[in-house]
């Protein structure tokens, strides 16, 4: 059975750059060794069920994180880190700096600039979004910023929380 481990996860807002807009109300969020993945034959197969059990099993992907920077402006995204480490940076090129590792989730908001800096060979990440909304990719160029800043407001806020029943997402992404 795939368990989730109840942590208050790390939550912090990003600014606009000027490229990437991030979200101005909804802050990222970070589950420190948020899923418990020793002992398990498959940490992706784990974390799948995890995201599915907690209603973010919408158009799951299995792969590494993108090394460009980019962003989704019409639907939130989770990923967790399967297995191995990698340093990201989230908010765009001038954003913070965060290393992580298997067990790790992030939660990131709609409009929220991401990309790999460096990963290991290992590395392996599961990735998901809520039913609610529409994939979209983003890299940032003028005529995306403009139309992201229209949409990213109009994205619902999850029902659930993607790590946890009964999770702090829900009372986090308040409006």
């Amino acid at each position: 059975m795939a368990v989730s481990r109840p942590n208050k996860p790390l939550s912090f807002l990003l600014k606009d750059d000027g490229s990437v807009p991030n979200n101005p109300t909804l802050p990222v969020l970070i589950y420190r060794a948020g899923i418990v993945l020793s002992g398990s034959a498959s940490p992706e197969k784990t974390i799948e069920q995890v995201f599915a059990s907690h209603g973010w099993g919408h158009n799951m992907w299995r792969n590494g994180i993108f090394p460009y920077v980019h962003y989704h402006s019409m639907i939130h995204e989770v990923m967790a880190i399967a297995r191995g480490r990698a340093k990201l940076r989230l908010g765009g090129n001038q954003g913070e700096e965060v290393d992580v590792a298997a067990g790790d989730v992030l939660v990131l908001p709609a409009g929220t600039g991401h990309q790999c800096l460096w990963d290991g060979p290992e590395l392996s990440v599961v990735g998901a979004y809520p039913p609610e909304g529409t994939y979209n990719l983003c890299r940032g160029s003028k005529d995306e910023h403009a139309k992201a800043l229209q949409t990213i407001p109009q994205v619902p806020v999850p029902r659930t929380d993607p790590v946890q029943a009964n999770g702090p997402l829900p009372q986090l992404w308040r409006r």
